[in-house]
């Protein structure tokens, strides 16, 4: 799939694209659990979308990797469309 082609609240989505750039990562505490997140931009030859990372991937995605999103989660957040990974998905390098 494109990223052009993604869809607010799609779920089960697959897309391949290349990490243009990686945002400054945050941590918090939620129910007793210490968790990462950073955003980064994804894009391929169809356009760009942002990439929510979280913990492992978090630290271990880096800026001008190659990835592949299997079963994500298309969101909305302050107008503009996001992609996760969730619980259930996964990002490859």
């Amino acid at each position: 799939m494109k990223i052009s082609e993604l869809m607010i609240k799609q779920g089960n989505v697959e897309v391949e694209g290349t990490i243009t750039e990686i945002g400054e990562m945050r941590s918090f505490n939620k129910y007793g659990r210490q968790l990462n997140v950073t955003n980064a931009v994804l894009k391929d030859d169809s356009g760009s979308i942002q990439l929510t990372l979280w913990n492992d991937d978090a630290t271990r995605i880096k800026e001008g990797d190659k990835v592949k999103t299997s079963n994500g989660f298309v969101n909305e957040y302050q107008g503009e469309k996001q992609i996760t990974s969730g619980k259930f998905g996964s990002i490859e390098k």
